[in-house]
Protein backbone atom coordinates (compact mmCIF):
# COMPACT_ATOMS: atom_id res chain seq x y z
CA UNK A 1 0.00 0.00 0.00
CA UNK A 2 2.82 2.43 0.72
CA UNK A 3 4.61 1.57 -2.52
CA UNK A 4 1.30 1.70 -4.62
CA UNK A 5 0.34 5.54 -2.72
CA UNK A 6 4.06 6.85 -3.43
CA UNK A 7 3.92 5.76 -6.84
CA UNK A 8 0.28 7.41 -7.13
CA UNK A 9 1.49 10.39 -5.28
CA UNK A 10 4.80 10.72 -7.84
CA UNK A 11 2.38 10.64 -10.78
CA UNK A 12 0.05 13.47 -9.54
CA UNK A 13 3.15 15.67 -8.80
CA UNK A 14 4.52 15.10 -12.14
CA UNK A 15 1.07 16.01 -13.61
CA UNK A 16 1.11 18.84 -11.67
CA UNK A 17 4.25 20.18 -13.00
CA UNK A 18 2.74 19.58 -16.72
CA UNK A 19 0.00 21.27 -16.08
CA UNK A 20 1.48 24.30 -14.63
CA UNK A 21 3.68 24.79 -17.49
CA UNK A 22 1.00 24.39 -20.01
CA UNK A 23 -1.07 27.15 -17.75
CA UNK A 24 1.75 29.75 -18.28
CA UNK A 25 0.73 29.55 -21.96
CA UNK A 26 -2.73 30.80 -21.02
CA UNK A 27 -3.56 33.84 -19.26
CA UNK A 28 -4.74 33.67 -15.80
CA UNK A 29 -7.62 34.74 -14.30
CA UNK A 30 -8.65 35.32 -10.58
CA UNK A 31 -10.96 32.19 -10.86
CA UNK A 32 -8.05 29.89 -11.95
CA UNK A 33 -5.61 30.85 -9.18
CA UNK A 34 -8.80 30.82 -6.40
CA UNK A 35 -10.68 27.82 -7.19
CA UNK A 36 -8.10 24.80 -6.92
CA UNK A 37 -7.74 25.37 -3.03
CA UNK A 38 -11.30 25.06 -2.89
CA UNK A 39 -11.00 21.94 -5.06
CA UNK A 40 -9.53 20.57 -2.88
CA UNK A 41 -10.72 21.12 0.15
CA UNK A 42 -13.13 18.46 -0.69
CA UNK A 43 -10.27 16.28 0.44
CA UNK A 44 -10.82 16.61 3.70
CA UNK A 45 -13.69 14.01 3.57
CA UNK A 46 -11.16 11.97 4.45
CA UNK A 47 -11.45 12.34 7.97
CA UNK A 48 -14.71 11.42 8.38
CA UNK A 49 -12.99 8.25 8.22
CA UNK A 50 -11.37 7.08 12.19
CA UNK A 51 -8.46 5.32 10.63
CA UNK A 52 -7.22 8.81 8.56
CA UNK A 53 -8.05 10.83 11.48
CA UNK A 54 -4.11 12.36 13.25
CA UNK A 55 -3.52 14.40 16.11
CA UNK A 56 -4.61 17.65 16.41
CA UNK A 57 -0.62 18.48 16.69
CA UNK A 58 0.39 16.34 14.05
CA UNK A 59 -2.02 18.31 11.68
CA UNK A 60 -0.90 21.55 13.26
CA UNK A 61 2.79 20.21 11.87
CA UNK A 62 1.81 19.56 8.74
CA UNK A 63 0.30 22.35 7.62
CA UNK A 64 2.96 24.74 9.21
CA UNK A 65 5.60 22.61 7.06
CA UNK A 66 2.94 23.31 3.94
CA UNK A 67 3.15 26.76 4.75
CA UNK A 68 6.80 27.10 4.67
CA UNK A 69 7.51 24.98 1.44
CA UNK A 70 4.82 27.94 -0.09
CA UNK A 71 7.50 30.46 0.33
CA UNK A 72 9.56 28.31 -2.47
CA UNK A 73 6.43 28.45 -4.82
CA UNK A 74 5.67 31.98 -3.68
CA UNK A 75 9.08 33.07 -4.59
CA UNK A 76 8.90 31.13 -7.79
CA UNK A 77 5.28 32.74 -9.35
CA UNK A 78 5.76 35.63 -10.65
CA UNK A 79 3.07 37.49 -13.67
CA UNK A 80 3.97 39.67 -16.36
CA UNK A 81 1.65 41.58 -19.24
CA UNK A 82 1.67 40.33 -22.63
CA UNK A 83 -0.75 41.47 -25.31
CA UNK A 84 -2.64 43.39 -22.68
CA UNK A 85 -3.34 39.89 -21.07
CA UNK A 86 -2.05 38.74 -18.14
CA UNK A 87 -0.08 35.69 -17.57
CA UNK A 88 1.93 33.14 -14.86
CA UNK A 89 5.40 33.32 -16.04
CA UNK A 90 7.58 29.81 -16.42
CA UNK A 91 9.75 29.62 -13.69
CA UNK A 92 12.82 27.09 -14.43
CA UNK A 93 12.90 26.94 -10.96
CA UNK A 94 9.26 25.62 -10.22
CA UNK A 95 9.66 22.28 -12.06
CA UNK A 96 13.04 21.69 -9.89
CA UNK A 97 11.05 22.72 -6.56
CA UNK A 98 8.33 20.49 -7.34
CA UNK A 99 10.34 17.43 -7.99
CA UNK A 100 12.78 18.49 -5.20
CA UNK A 101 9.26 18.39 -3.01
CA UNK A 102 8.27 15.03 -4.43
CA UNK A 103 11.36 13.70 -3.11
CA UNK A 104 11.51 14.92 -0.05
CA UNK A 105 7.54 13.84 0.61
CA UNK A 106 8.74 9.89 -0.71
CA UNK A 107 11.70 10.11 1.66
CA UNK A 108 10.06 11.70 4.57
CA UNK A 109 6.56 9.01 3.43
CA UNK A 110 8.94 6.14 3.69
CA UNK A 111 10.24 6.71 7.37
CA UNK A 112 6.78 7.98 8.88
CA UNK A 113 5.26 5.11 6.98
CA UNK A 114 7.07 2.75 8.89
CA UNK A 115 5.35 4.22 12.52
CA UNK A 116 2.01 5.59 10.60
CA UNK A 117 -0.50 3.86 9.54
CA UNK A 118 -0.77 4.53 5.48
CA UNK A 119 -4.05 6.65 5.97
CA UNK A 120 -2.62 8.69 8.58
CA UNK A 121 0.57 9.05 6.73
CA UNK A 122 -1.63 9.87 3.16
CA UNK A 123 -4.06 12.67 5.60
CA UNK A 124 -0.89 14.23 6.88
CA UNK A 125 0.58 14.59 3.83
CA UNK A 126 -2.66 15.99 2.31
CA UNK A 127 -2.78 18.36 5.07
CA UNK A 128 1.14 19.71 3.75
CA UNK A 129 -0.39 20.02 0.74
CA UNK A 130 -3.36 22.02 1.81
CA UNK A 131 -0.95 24.07 4.06
CA UNK A 132 1.19 24.50 0.78
CA UNK A 133 -1.68 25.23 -1.52
CA UNK A 134 -3.69 28.12 0.53
CA UNK A 135 -0.76 30.31 1.33
CA UNK A 136 0.81 30.51 -2.44
CA UNK A 137 -2.37 30.49 -4.05
CA UNK A 138 -3.31 33.44 -1.58
CA UNK A 139 -0.31 35.39 -2.43
CA UNK A 140 -0.85 34.56 -6.36
CA UNK A 141 -3.78 36.52 -6.13
CA UNK A 142 -2.62 39.41 -4.94
CA UNK A 143 0.47 39.57 -7.08
CA UNK A 144 -2.71 39.05 -10.29
CA UNK A 145 -4.13 42.26 -8.73
CA UNK A 146 -1.34 44.42 -8.51
CA UNK A 147 -0.27 43.20 -11.77
CA UNK A 148 -3.62 43.86 -12.88
CA UNK A 149 -3.40 47.55 -11.38
CA UNK A 150 0.05 48.24 -13.08
CA UNK A 151 -1.42 47.61 -16.32
CA UNK A 152 -4.41 50.26 -15.70
CA UNK A 153 -7.15 48.35 -16.19
CA UNK A 154 -8.09 47.30 -12.70
CA UNK A 155 -11.26 45.08 -13.24
CA UNK A 156 -13.87 44.00 -10.63
CA UNK A 157 -13.84 40.60 -8.84
CA UNK A 158 -16.97 39.97 -10.72
CA UNK A 159 -15.92 40.59 -13.77
CA UNK A 160 -12.60 38.87 -13.78
CA UNK A 161 -14.67 35.43 -12.85
CA UNK A 162 -16.73 35.78 -15.74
Amino acid sequence: MLVFSTIVGAMMALGMVVIRLKASKKPATIKKIILPPFFMATGFFMFVLPDARVPWYEAIEALSVGAAFSLLLIRTSKFEIKNDQIYLTRSKAFAFILIGLLLFRIILKMLLGQSIPVLQTSSLFFVLAFGMIVPWRIAMYYQFRKTERSRGHSSTLHQTLL
